[in-house]
């Protein structure tokens, strides 16, 4: 049985395949839509950025209603 505290924390043959198909699902998906001249929603620097040619642009922040004027 595994014990989560052992030394040995490799992943398992199982979860290294899944890591896998997922990296190679992610890859092709993006080289289809970038293919495609479709924008993707991607993790930079800590926060979602739309790329590609057809990108909706930012949206400002709405103002909020505690500001004074």
């Amino acid at each position: 049985m595994n014990n989560p505290t052992s030394p040995n924390t490799a992943p398992v043959l199982g979860a290294q395949q899944i890591l896998a198909a997922l990296q190679a699902t992610a890859t092709s998906t993006l080289d289809r839509k970038r293919r495609l001249g479709h924008y993707a929603v991607v993790w930079q620097d800590g926060r979602p950025v739309a790329i590609g040619e057809d990108r909706p642009e930012p949206t400002p922040p709405a103002p909020s209603k505690d500001a004074s004027c």
